[in-house]
């Protein structure tokens, strides 16, 4: 058995003080000021210890940034002075998808490399758009044996970005006949990707790539973005080209093991060009995730391309339609395309957009995706607040248009990425599923609200309109 792929996650605290969620509020005039046994001193999160604003004279409340919601210190005042309420600047981080819960958990994780627990449990919407109206199926956490990540189990996360030989053929003297291509294996179905979207420059990239490289996986880049800098971690990298501008980067092609082609009429005649460059490298197409992309994946699924890789908008839909599909179900259309057409399992299948926690990656996966990428998750895990500065040309409040600590900036996205993998592991633990290639497509053990509303609501009331979700 393999030895067992394993994150080394350590604290690395943020440079600025986060936008913490909760404020405290105190009567102080009814304090008694000499409690053996104060609530701040005794939290056993140690809260109050890491913000320390509590200690001097109090000019302004105390934003908790990673309070876990279990009220002991309101319960357990003796003076009943202490109270807590919603820190108003955290209301307006992020946007309606990258909403501030999801920066604030995302914060948590690339600080500790743990997973986000709240004392106060799950407060959130039973159903809501997007991934939040799927369920995945956890029947198998009632095993009282189940000993998941922690025990004697193993859990494999990996996928190939090479395309997939289906059918061997054998000699007469049954030495092989067939031609077996380049074969890449990752150890997490998740790649890096910087948006360009928002803030792009050698400070971020740096620390991207070498986290990539400590990971084992691989980060998109384009070719206007590489500097020398990066040159020590060129094995990581994917290169986006274009079929008019490959050939003025063959350095780049010579030391990469992947490159992306974006999508043009014609663009598998530049493949064998790529592959004389280097005959190892496995060659990537970039499509738009709009109408066309599961009719497009069918026919380069024909061509020798080992992988495809669709890109959604930041929010996880559809591009160029009036009323935009959400991410799982163009996952699911593309996979089942590829299914009718018996082709499914010669190569993969990559998404980026919208996966803003790891149970978004598991998600996609059960849709019918092989890997997906993060984004704008990475920045969030350096403390980019969203806020949009550097869309308009102004500076950056955490300062990410400045130098970064590159091991610092590395290992909160380690971090992030560990807990991610933590995540996944449970999940499929708790699906009794120990393989994430069995996990791809196995829309059976999951749950969908739409489905449920139209099988069981839909004879009653008829079925929506306007669903609203997903």
């Amino acid at each position: 058995m393999p030895k067992k792929y394993h994150i080394p996650t350590k604290t690395a605290p943020p440079r600025f003080h986060p936008v913490g969620k909760y404020t405290t509020v105190e009567f102080r005039e009814n304090c008694a000021g000499s409690c053996r046994m104060c609530v701040k001193k005794n939290c056993v999160y140690n809260i109050f210890t890491e913000n320390m604003l509590h200690a001097s004279t109090m000019a302004e409340p105390e934003y908790l940034y990673t309070c876990m919601s279990c009220f002991r210190c309101i319960q357990e005042c003796t003076r009943g002075i202490f109270s807590r309420a919603i820190n108003p600047d955290y209301r307006t981080l992020g946007d309606d998808y990258w909403c501030s819960d999801i920066l604030h958990r995302l914060w948590y994780q690339a600080h500790t490399g743990k997973v986000p627990v709240s004392g106060a449990g799950y407060r959130g919407p039973f159903v809501a758009p997007g991934f939040d109206s799927m369920w995945t199926d956890m029947s198998e956490i009632v095993r009282p044996t189940r000993d998941g990540i922690h025990g004697r189990e193993y859990i494999n996360t990996c996928f190939e970005l090479s395309r997939r030989v289906t059918r061997l053929e054998f000699n007469p003297d049954m030495s092989l006949a067939s031609a077996v291509p380049p074969i890449l294996e990752l150890p997490l179905p998740l790649l890096f990707r910087l948006s360009p979207d928002l803030m792009i420059n050698e400070h971020l990239l740096v620390p991207m790539a070498r986290a990539a490289q400590v990971l084992g996986t691989l980060m998109f880049v384009r070719p206007q973005d590489v500097t020398p800098a990066l040159s020590p971690y060129a094995h990581s990298l994917i290169p986006c080209l274009t079929e008019a501008d490959f050939k003025e980067h063959g350095a780049m092609i010579g030391n990469s093991r992947v490159v992306e082609l974006a999508d043009a009429p014609g663009i598998e005649k530049v493949f064998n060009a790529i592959r004389n460059i280097q005959p190892e490298i496995l060659l990537m197409v970039g499509i738009p995730l709009d109408s066309r992309a599961a009719s497009r994946a069918a026919d380069l699924s024909l061509t020798g391309v080992d992988s495809l890789h669709f890109y959604a908008d930041e929010h996880g839909n559809e591009l160029n339609a009036a009323s935009p599909r959400f991410l799982k179900e163009m996952v699911r259309e593309v996979h089942l395309k590829l299914v009718e057409n018996s082709i499914r399992q010669k190569i993969n299948l990559v998404f980026s957009g919208g996966i803003a926690m790891a149970e978004h990656m598991a998600k996609a996966i059960i849709c019918g995706a092989d890997a997906v990428t993060a984004d704008h998750a990475l920045l969030i895990a350096l403390e980019c607040r969203l806020c949009g500065r550097c869309r308009d040309g102004l500076s950056c409040p955490v300062k990410l248009d400045e130098p970064l600590d590159m091991q610092w900036g590395s290992a909160r996205i380690v971090n992030l990425i560990g807990a991610w993998q933590n995540q996944l592991l449970e999940l499929m633990g708790a699906m009794g599923i120990r393989e994430a290639r069995r996990l791809r497509g196995e829309v059976g053990r999951s749950m969908w609200f739409e489905d449920l509303e139209r099988e069981h609501f839909g004879p009653l009331f008829g079925e929506r309109k306007v669903s609203g979700l997903g």
